[in-house]
């Protein structure tokens, strides 16, 4: 029976390399995880009061949630992403192991400038900007939303 199981998972990992998607549905594992217990501490704080008040004024509750709840909490939603984004970016092991040698991510290729006889430490750091590029306008873009959604449970004095 364990025999079976081993077989199916071996055999589902190597078709998800295969084509392309076993660090897809990695990250998306990981990451589900991750948002959704940030994401909950930031719609158990959201006030429930706002929600009724808008469904007693008439609207419907899928229109309160896009109307209201939504716009309100899309700080702790840009946080969560940027997060999940960063952690993607930044990872190394799975990427190491999951992927083929022509679709390498910028962190496994950062780790190939290197010989048995030197570092290349000129090319590593001209990727390193390069590779910071997309997280700088990204945080650059979305800062409004950042600030307050990293301090959107903070204690107030």
């Amino acid at each position: 029976m364990k025999l079976r199981r081993a077989k199916f998972y071996i055999g589902s990992t190597l078709i998800y390399c295969a084509l392309g998607i076993a660090l897809i549905i990695t990250y998306s594992t990981f990451n589900t995880a991750f948002a959704v217990w940030l994401l909950t501490g930031f719609f158990e704080e959201f006030p429930r009061d706002i929600e009724e008040a808008a469904m007693v004024d008439g609207c419907s509750r899928r229109s309160a949630i896009v109307r209201i709840v939504l716009p309100l909490t899309a700080p702790g939603i840009v946080v969560t992403a940027m997060f999940c984004f960063i952690f993607c970016w930044n990872e190394f092991m799975f990427a190491l192991i999951l992927t083929r040698e022509a679709a390498k991510t910028i962190t496994v290729q950062l780790a190939c400038f290197q010989s048995p006889t030197k570092i290349l430490w000129g090319e590593i750091s001209a990727l390193v900007i390069i590779a910071i590029i997309p997280i700088f306008v990204m945080a650059l873009s979305v800062q409004k939303y950042l600030v307050k959604g990293l301090t959107f449970g903070a204690v107030k004095g």
